[in-house]
């Protein structure tokens, strides 16, 4: 067997789809993306053609690695996304061929079903109590929102008191055990990050993510020392190296790499086993499309360590296509309880609509993420 084509859709809401065709007929899907950059990620897609196509789809060690260390520069978001698309799709040639779901074919699963979070609040979080209450009526378990909007290095508290009052409003909602997490997002810069984390201890959440920039450590050994919250990081680190210094250094209780953007399947397996070893969670990223929460949950089948999966049904930024719009069978996830089923159909184990995906392709997309400023004029993380 030999792959013939790489084929890319732009499709809304803002993906990247991804179809590996091969000469016995068989094909494979992926989702190459880093949101905001779809373009240059079909871009890289497409370069990395030139290596793969005439190759052996079932060699998806020796083709990562070949994409990988095949050129001289290597890493970064674009790049390492394009691998984790085509990563993606590759498995879900073998399982076909072997007639087998991915997790099967990297030794089994070790659970059947994955707790899921629901979003809710947007990028301004607002209305969060009822949109809470809504989710757990609907069988969720855990919410993650949006802690702040734009905060500058030196801060005013009533942004800080706002904050605790948008999630004493959510545990006033919801119930005692009921998982509330709490995204940073990059916003806070270190000052505002210690009050913030310090004074969110009392609310027992779920965990608080990105509490600075990822590549801030010495930051995060900071926000380390004044709470007890569980720590989560990772969706914009995007190789096992990245990951080995938080690891090493203890500073994340719960890794979150993408599976669209860290390498795919094949590097995402050993960032979890890697994790395991230190006792870290992991809680891959998807706030994305079906095949990329499909890569994900083969993954979270065989992680032991996997303890709770992002997924974006009715996420603020579906708008007009959402997450099991694209899928031949939308049950195949199964939602119930606040759990996921683990796909268990040879591949990925879902079927895309190809027709559906190419009528949106006519469509396409050029999504990108708000530009903010501070009163000052500055710009500020988004």
């Amino acid at each position: 067997m030999k792959i013939t084509r790489l084929e890319t859709f732009l499709v809304p809401p803002r993906w990247l789809f991804l179809k590996v065709e091969t000469d016995e007929g068989i094909c494979g899907w992926g989702e190459p993306i880093v949101e905001g950059r779809a373009h240059t990620v079909q871009a890289a897609v497409d370069e990395l053609a030139d290596v793969l196509v005439g190759q052996n789809p079932g060699h998806i060690e020796d083709l990562w690695q070949v994409m990988h260390r095949g050129g001289f520069y290597r890493g970064g978001a674009v790049f390492m996304s394009a691998i984790a698309g085509i990563d993606q799709a590759l498995w879900d040639i073998k399982g076909k061929v072997l007639g087998a779901p991915v997790h099967s074919l990297l030794g089994g699963p070790c659970r059947d079903r994955m707790r899921v979070y629901s979003w809710i609040g947007g990028d301004r979080p607002a209305e969060v109590a009822a949109a809470a209450s809504a989710a757990q009526q609907a069988g969720f378990t855990a919410i993650k929102m949006n802690a702040t909007e734009e905060m500058t290095y030196l801060d005013v508290h009533s942004k800080i008191d706002a904050v605790l009052a948008r999630v004493q409003a959510v545990r006033d909602a919801t119930t005692p055990d009921f998982g509330i997490a709490v995204d940073f997002h990059g916003r806070v810069h270190l000052p505002m990050a210690r009050v913030l984390a310090r004074e969110l201890d009392a609310l027992r959440l779920l965990f608080i993510e990105e509490p600075v920039l990822s590549e801030n450590l010495e930051a995060l050994r900071e926000v380390r020392r004044v709470t007890s919250t569980p720590i989560a990081l990772g969706e914009r680190m995007y190789s096992r190296w990245e990951f080995k210094a938080v690891l090493h250094e203890g500073l994340a209780d719960i890794l979150q790499p993408d599976l669209s953007h860290a390498g795919g399947i094949t590097e995402c397996r050993k960032i979890a086993a890697m994790a395991e070893a230190y006792d870290v969670a992991i809680a891959p990223h998807c706030p994305l499309g079906p095949i990329a929460l499909a890569a994900c949950l083969q993954v979270d089948a065989v992680a032991h360590n996997a303890a709770i999966q992002e997924q974006s049904l009715g996420i603020h930024y579906n708008q007009g296509s959402d997450l099991l719009d694209y899928l031949t069978d939308p049950a195949v996830f199964g939602y119930s309880n606040g759990y996921v089923a683990i796909p268990t159909s040879p591949g990925l184990g879902i079927e895309v609509n190809e027709a559906f995906v190419r009528e949106q392709a006519r469509t396409g997309h050029r999504w990108r993420n708000p530009v903010w400023r501070h009163a000052d004029g500055s710009v500020a993380e988004w």
